[in-house]
């Protein structure tokens, strides 16, 4: 029998780069709303929460999932790690799946790709992402891990990177954890997908008025075959480099002293 599968998508308002992102709006809808509508396409979760923190400022976020009549849980602003332990607790998960709100053009067949990858079996964690490098879009992120193995990095990390970014300790320690990484068919890696800067809002939004009128669940081909189609688009945001945001994360470990 297959876990109980439990997406969790991180949210906040706060960015230091794009500030209240996930509340922007694409023809009236927030980021975060379309993260969830695509999201609940995916066949293979069983349910899908978000965790946001207990700041004041996220009331907006909890206020949207209300509206939404989707399950928010609220935890530790920076402890992003123990945000999601509880979280996971909470909802009872025997699997979970990371999602940023960050990435509202995730195609749910990909997060069924990875999730189906990880229900074979002998894994503690999956991902199209990590181990670096990837093969997928920046945007295109998936990972799949057991509760077993959350409750270990809870438990056992201790790296201010580590509780930041929730599976950094899982995929650097493969020697503790049985460790898979799911590669794209062909290299994808030249589009990115996400948001964090104004550049990559930009390019989202138009993707999502092009596609999204005629096929909400338009697919990772349909992204990249309009953006190969509107170079204009595609050059939007070129050059930003893909997860620049972990260098203030590790500058935390070593004035942390590790």
């Amino acid at each position: 029998m297959k876990p109980a599968v439990c997406a969790i998508i991180q949210a906040r308002i706060g960015s230091s780069r794009l500030p209240g992102k996930v509340l922007r709006r694409i023809d009236g809808k927030p980021l975060l709303g379309l993260m969830l509508e695509r999201s609940a396409f995916a066949r293979g979760l069983d349910q899908v929460i978000v965790a946001t923190t207990d700041a004041t400022a996220d009331n907006a976020i909890a206020r949207l999932c209300d509206d939404l009549g989707v399950s928010c849980f609220r935890g530790s602003e920076n402890d992003v790690l123990d945000r999601y332990y509880a979280a996971a607790t909470e909802f009872c998960a025997e699997a979970v799946v990371r999602l940023t709100s960050d990435c509202p053009l995730i195609d749910p067949a990909v997060i069924d790709h990875v999730v189906a990858e990880f229900n074979k079996g002998g894994f503690d964690y999956v991902s199209n992402t990590a181990p670096l490098p990837s093969t997928w879009p920046d945007g295109m992120d998936v990972e799949v891990f057991s509760f077993e193995a959350l409750r270990s990095a809870w438990r056992q990390a201790v790296k201010p990177s580590d509780r930041e970014h929730v599976t950094f300790y899982l995929w650097k320690n493969p020697t503790r954890f049985r460790v898979h990484r799911v590669d794209c068919e062909r290299d994808l890696s030249e589009y990115r997908l996400t948001v964090d800067y104004q550049q990559d809002f930009e390019l989202v939004e138009a993707v999502f008025r092009a596609l999204y009128p005629s096929n909400p669940a338009f697919t990772i081909d349909d992204i990249t075959a309009y953006l190969d189609d509107n170079p204009n688009v595609k050059r939007l945001n070129e050059g930003i480099v893909r997860n620049a945001g972990w260098q203030a994360a590790y500058e935390k470990d070593t004035k942390a002293g590790f």
